[in-house]
């Protein structure tokens, strides 16, 4: 060994307060997005059978949830309506009494620092569950947008902070963003699903915001889980088209697409962890198989390390109890 020559890498590993020195990326509180799945009715809680620890919630539970999220340092929210009545037309989506417009007055009335960022899609409220306009069995694109664009003005007037459009519809950020800015809201910012695959990760948030489609499938609007070029043109379109922000969803099987995404674009990236990422977890926690908390941590982590700026998780209230902890 005298004459050898390497280098000592475990010189920096040596102590967790040498590791945490040299530490390269950083999981914060600030980070963080925690989904709402808001239902009609009152002294409603109920647990989604799929997703362990997550909850649909009445309005009269929705003050004491963000006074939560407040506590736990948690500074923002996306909401999901879930209503009463559907229609060919998703009529609840844009109505300036739906549930989730309602959900928005309440939570900037109560907890106004909060940042209220609204989903804004279709497939919760029309009858087949499709996230546009069906015409003769086909979700037909411009006539889609209308309403989409009716429904973000519609949640910006309710006091949104944040539009989320997720239908994957062909030039809804442009919609959006004219719609917007014709009706006042020039301030509000877009956070668009720019890369949304067409994945088998989603069957649990589909239980939770009963989403289903009644008939066939969404591939022929999000993308194919095969493609990365694909993922930069839809990212492309949706910066040209006045985006403020890019979500990649799912997040843990397409980092390699949001570390493309980070590379190309100077706008904030937003990974979605999303349900099926959720559920595996919690099950193979509940079954003694994985340390729950150090597998969480790792995986967002390995979100923000792909590039992603803030993280919308349904660990997000667990997250930042663990980071409180350490």
């Amino acid at each position: 060994m005298k004459d050898l020559q390497f280098k000592r890498h475990r010189r920096l590993r040596t102590t967790e307060s040498m590791r945490s020195l040299v530490r390269e990326t950083h999981l914060n509180k600030e980070d963080l997005i925690f989904p709402i799945f808001v239902v009609e009715g009152e002294n409603i809680k109920n647990e989604v059978s799929s997703m362990p620890g997550v909850y649909q919630v009445s309005l009269d539970y929705l003050t004491a949830e963000m006074q939560e999220l407040e506590d736990l340092g948690i500074r923002s929210v996306i909401l999901f309506g879930v209503p009463h009545e559907k229609d060919e037309t998703g009529s609840q989506a844009y109505c300036e009494t739906g549930i989730v417009q309602k959900a928005i007055r309440q939570v900037k009335e109560d907890v106004p620092s909060l940042t209220v960022v609204a989903d804004t899609c279709l497939c919760q409220y029309t009858d087949h569950g499709h996230c546009g306009v069906v015409r003769d069995g086909e979700i037909v694109n411009d006539e889609s947008l209308e309403l989409i664009v009716e429904t973000a003005v519609s949640q910006a007037k309710a006091g949104a902070d944040i539009i989320a459009p997720s239908n994957m519809m062909d030039g809804f950020v442009a919609a959006i963003r004219r719609g917007l800015d014709e009706a006042g809201f020039v301030n509000t910012p877009i956070m668009s699903y720019a890369v949304k695959y067409a994945s088998s990760f989603y069957g649990p948030f589909r239980d939770a915001a009963h989403s289903s489609p009644q008939f066939g499938d969404r591939r022929a609007y999000q993308m194919d889980p095969a493609n990365r070029l694909e993922a930069i043109r839809e990212a492309q379109s949706d910066v040209e088209e006045g985006a403020d922000f890019l979500i990649v969803k799912p997040a843990l099987a397409y980092l390699d697409i949001m570390r493309e995404v980070k590379d190309r674009y100077p706008l904030p990236v937003v990974a979605y962890n999303v349900s099926g990422e959720y559920s595996m977890i919690k099950a193979a926690a509940q079954n003694g198989w994985v340390n729950e908390k150090e597998i969480v941590l790792e995986k967002l982590t390995s979100m923000k390390r792909a590039g992603a700026d803030l993280i919308i998780t349904y660990f997000a209230k667990d997250v930042a109890r663990y980071l409180s902890e350490s």
